[in-house]
């Protein structure tokens, strides 16, 4: 099948050097926002154009805590293991970040992390695996539902990714980008948008972050750069978006060469989302989108 076959949102792809196969994952449920889930799929090529799938990545079992709005899946190479960071939600209890754990990057992924690693107080998604000097970071979207003005976070991870030292630093407010707009919600006088967490270290050694919030056109994602070079910033703000109008929750990665790819998916409405793939580059700047 080709891209265009496959209902996906918040692609993330995986390139394993060891089978020289991509891996897609990302929210594929038809209806990620109400009803029960099924779980996560995967698709696999050897070319970024014809793709093989689906394969059941995770499936939750009768007593997993969470039956509805599975979110973001992101699968990572740490150690001789892949794991798997998701969102998931139930009623009555806080929108979190958990780990899942497998051999191979298709799956099965089975739960790691003893429920969230994200504040249980907080609502939170999205949450990205970045690893510094050695130590594991988990990167987080608090989400704008508690604070009005969305924020990205970042907490420490142990090193078996199963639990976490200290407490969440802020990183940056969505109020923090020129081009982020505020959207109509009830519960605030303003909210913005953080979605979509996502690192890129430059050729340079530059320290970058993609995500996503709400610009003049729409659903939309920014750029950040870390101004210490490490996650903890401070984090300066792109003037204009990278990705400007409907869509987003995007990441990067490199191809068999070495060649670098921006996913996201577009356009943003179920069920017509995509996942995309643009030749990218890296300027002084930050990033460019190739012709």
């Amino acid at each position: 099948m080709r891209l265009d076959d496959i209902q996906i949102r918040d692609p993330f792809v995986l390139f394993d050097g060891d089978t020289r196969r991509y891996h897609l994952v990302g929210s594929t449920d038809a209806n990620i926002w109400s009803g029960p889930a099924t779980g996560f799929d995967t698709y696999w090529s050897d070319d970024l154009d014809e793709w093989h799938g689906p394969t059941a990545a995770f499936r939750p079992t009768p007593d997993f805590w969470s039956h509805t709005q599975y979110w973001a899946p992101e699968v990572h190479r740490y150690g001789d293991a892949f794991y798997m960071f998701a969102t998931f939600t139930a009623e009555g209890e806080r929108r979190g970040t958990q780990v899942l754990r497998t051999d191979r990057p298709e799956g099965p992924y089975a739960p790691w992390s003893d429920g969230p690693l994200t504040p249980r107080e907080w609502e939170c998604l999205d949450g990205t695996l970045h690893v510094e000097d050695g130590t594991p970071y988990l990167v987080f979207c608090h989400e704008w539902k508690d604070v009005g003005d969305g924020e990205v976070q970042a907490i420490r991870l142990t090193d078996d990714l199963r639990g976490t030292v200290g407490d969440p630093v802020l990183l940056f407010r969505a109020s923090e980008a020129p081009w982020a707009r505020s959207i109509e919600r009830p519960e605030f006088p303003r909210v913005f948008v953080t979605d979509g967490p996502s690192m890129h270290r430059a050729a340079d050694g530059r320290l970058l972050m993609l995500w996503s919030g709400f610009g003049d056109q729409g659903y939309a994602m920014g750029l950040a750069t870390s101004r210490s070079g490490s996650i903890a910033g401070p984090w300066t703000q792109a003037e204009q978006p990278i990705w400007a109008a409907d869509g987003g929750h995007g990441m990067i990665f490199a191809d068999a060469a070495g060649g670098l790819y921006l996913t996201l998916h577009t356009p943003n409405r179920t069920p017509d989302e995509r996942a995309r793939f643009f030749p990218l580059e890296e300027t002084d700047e930050g990033l460019r989108l190739k012709d």
